[in-house]
């Protein structure tokens, strides 16, 4: 199984443990890290100018979005990372979520319009050339970026609906599918866009792993978000009725995560996302490499504790490679 493999951190940790953690994956053998700009957590671009200082090889980059900073001020931090990490930098965009906007007032309007105009912002103005450029959200007026080169950065797009899987088509130096029921379903709707594209979009698949008691309990507590937020055709590949679905998400509004935890069973996640024992969890990752041909497999990473990261980059490595 020849697949790059990353990681994602959510950076629920102090800024010196998210650095640490990122160093240890690439002395690992990790390919890449990507690191969620969450707001109010500590800042991604801070922590990865750090972390591009401690490391040689891996490829590093925001999960950003084009609401909460502008795509030109996004494009001037990621081109300065790439200088400053030797052209190492990668992009990956969201459409924004609740957890981010929410708390800073900024509705979620318009976002396919949002992700388009960034990835055409990005490229324009890593392009060198001096930009004026009008959309129907963000306006450029001569603006050039100060920087030394110019930037050939991947831009990959995580992405779930229909509408934002064919800009990945048709756009995108890759797409990260983030459903494991839904992988296949996902690519059909990416390739069709992407026909007749003269370079590929690469299939980078995301999840997070659960192999331990602990690990699968905190996915059985986050399995409620994923009925509230994911989109019609994601829901029908879960094979749980409606009626099971409505039950979950009563409990969710009434009670939070641990009221609708009694109602997710086991194979529920499983369905969702890599989850059992480690020899489960590592025939799953195989059939999805083979399976739909992916180039990258990409864990999220959100436990606190130096030594606790230790091991469950250890694990996943092992599991992916082994």
């Amino acid at each position: 199984m020849m697949t790059q493999l990353g990681i994602q951190i959510i950076p629920t940790m102090p800024v010196d443990e998210v650095i640490a953690t990122a160093v240890m994956a690439e002395e690992l053998g990790y390919d890449f890290c990507l690191l969620a700009d969450e707001g109010f957590m500590p800042d991604v671009y801070v922590a990865l100018s750090a972390i591009a200082q401690r490391t040689q090889r891996m490829r590093l980059g925001p999960v950003t979005n084009g609401y909460t900073r502008h795509p030109a001020v996004t494009a001037t931090a990621i081109a300065t990372l790439d200088d400053l990490s030797g052209g190492r930098a990668l992009a990956t965009l969201v459409a924004g979520g609740s957890m981010v906007l929410n708390p800073m007032g900024i509705p979620r309007e318009a976002p396919l319009t949002v992700m388009r105009e960034t990835v055409a912002i990005l490229r324009a103005l890593w392009s060198g050339e001096e930009v004026s450029w009008q959309g129907k959200r963000y306006a450029l007026q001569r603006a050039r970026l100060h920087s030394q080169r110019r930037h050939n950065i991947p831009i990959w797009l995580a992405v779930r609906g229909e509408k934002m899987l064919e800009l990945a088509g048709q756009e995108a130096d890759g797409v990260v599918l983030v459903a494991k029921s839904d992988v296949g379903p996902a690519l059909a709707i990416v390739d069709q866009a992407a026909s007749g594209r003269s370079t590929p979009c690469q299939r980078i698949y995301m999840d997070r792993i659960a192999y331990t008691p602990k690990l699968l309990e905190e996915a059985s507590a986050l399995y409620a978000y994923v009925l509230m937020d994911s989109p019609p055709r994601m829901l029908d590949g879960l094979g749980i009725s409606a009626d099971e679905i409505a039950q979950i998400r009563q409990a969710m509004a009434t009670g939070g995560p641990k009221a609708a935890m009694p109602f997710v069973r086991p194979e529920m996640i499983q369905r969702y996302q890599l989850a059992g024992t480690p020899e489960e969890c590592r025939q799953a990752i195989r059939a999805l490499v083979d399976e739909h041909a992916l180039d990258a497999v990409v864990m999220n990473i959100t436990t606190p504790g130096i030594e606790a990261n230790r091991q469950l980059l250890t694990d996943i490595y092992s599991l992916v490679h082994g």
